[in-house]
């Protein structure tokens, strides 16, 4: 890592940032999750960022980046490109200490985006398609009109006001193992490790990323995946990682792993149905990191640590939300779909239903069709969607479909037909 690197983050400025932000944004607790730990097989720590006032850990940043700025930079304002937390963080402070904020961002931006924006103090301008369009309008506007460009994450005065999470958990809880960071640009992760390596250089700090966004983990394991998709996991959701913060994280960072999308989905839902609090993509990227494979056997690497796992945000859609508790519901086998073909005449479907009964299933819907498929015309494909209590009742209803001979497939998530249960 470059001497420059080095001398712009330190321990001194992370402690001086702690201080400066005091008062202004939220000690969010660090809790211990029993659930969570019998689940994983580690002690898990949570600390709830999604509890600020924002919603996220970017408040912290763009705090100590405003209280740095100079007189002149006061009265001028700042601008940013962000069409996330990092925007709202930066709104917020800057009203409350009358620093004008102009924020860039894509015309793509969802409009729930832009209204919590401009609600706490922003002035949001709309330009191009893409993120890198709006940054480089961003940079353009900085010249034309004076004001002071403040990075999401590739600034050491943001990345200092990050690493007072660090300061906190380490307080709270000081005999951690590691922690375990959602990763995007590297703002987080860069403050978070400068901090705990200096609290305790034992501790290590475990990166994540969305399999779909991997530039960080490609970059430090020299591998390239088959990512760059859509993802749950937007806050984190970068293609290029920051300059300043490769240095730091290539120094300071133990590891960098990758999840799927299906886990973070998971994490979600497992953090609302137990810690019942509302935790976007990117903020559960870490406990999707420590849950078990499909085997269940915890993985080694966290199996007996005390781990410490941040929940950087809480901002998501509600209806991305919905969705994510009701596929979680389908991927345990609490919701299923199944498609079974039945004789067209009175009665078969009441005769099919009745064993949906019988193993107390709660039918959710019901569709017909006769004309598509490889059907008789004296048969029906009916789709029933109903709900039982775990995967195993489920099963067992399945049983007893095929028992009774009916031909039927179990629909996935993906919308392909699973292995068939009917009897021969």
């Amino acid at each position: 890592m470059s001497d420059n690197a080095c001398n712009q983050l330190t321990i001194d400025h992370i402690r001086a940032a702690a201080e400066r932000i005091d008062g202004a944004v939220v000690k969010t607790p660090t809790l211990h999750s029993k659930t969570l730990s019998a689940i994983t097989g580690a002690e898990v720590w949570l600390k709830f960022e999604n509890q600020q006032f924002t919603a996220a850990y970017k408040e912290r940043g763009a705090l100590n980046a405003l209280l740095l700025l100079t007189d002149e930079q006061r009265s001028r304002g700042v601008i940013a490109a962000s069409a996330g937390n990092h925007s709202q963080g930066l709104s917020f402070h800057g009203r409350r200490l009358g620093v004008p904020v102009t924020i860039v961002m894509p015309t793509q931006t969802p409009t729930v985006k832009i209204m919590q924006t401009e609600s706490v103090g922003g002035n949001v301008v709309l330009h191009g398609e893409t993120f890198d369009d709006a940054f480089a309008h961003a940079r353009e506007l900085e010249g034309e009109m004076g004001l002071t460009f403040v990075h999401p994450f590739d600034e050491p005065n943001v990345a200092a006001g990050q690493g007072t999470v660090a300061l906190e958990m380490l307080e709270a809880v000081p005999d951690l193992d590691m922690i375990v960071v959602p990763v995007g640009g590297g703002g987080l992760v860069s403050g978070v490790s400068v901090a705990a390596k200096a609290v305790n250089p034992d501790v290590k700090v475990i990166g994540v990323q969305t399999a779909e966004f991997p530039a960080f983990y490609e970059l430090i394991n020299n591998k390239k995946l088959s990512g760059r998709g859509l993802t749950l996991a937007e806050g984190i959701a970068v293609k290029e990682p920051g300059f300043f913060t490769r240095e730091i994280v290539g120094e300071f960072v133990d590891e960098m792993r990758v999840v799927k999308e299906s886990a973070i989905e998971e994490a979600i839902s497992l953090l609302l149905d137990i810690e019942k609090t509302v935790v976007e993509g990117a903020g559960a990227v870490g406990l999707a990191a420590l849950l078990p494979p499909a085997s269940g056997v915890p993985r080694e690497q966290f199996a007996g640590k005390k781990v410490g796992v941040i929940l950087t945000g809480g901002n998501i859609e509600q209806r991305f939300l919905a969705n994510v508790i009701l596929r979680n519901l389908v991927r345990t086998g609490r919701i299923s779909r199944v498609s079974i073909i039945l004789d067209d005449r009175a009665g078969a479907l009441q005769h099919a239903t009745s064993i949906f009964s019988e193993h107390n299933a709660n039918i959710i819907e019901v569709t017909h069709q006769r004309i598509f498929g490889n059907l008789s015309a004296k048969n029906i494909q009916t789709d029933i969607e109903f709900e039982v209590r775990d995967k195993a009742a489920r099963d067992r209803l399945l049983k007893a479909l095929g028992e009774a001979g009916y031909r039927f497939d179990l629909i996935k998530l993906q919308g392909k037909t699973a292995s068939k249960f009917s009897s021969s």
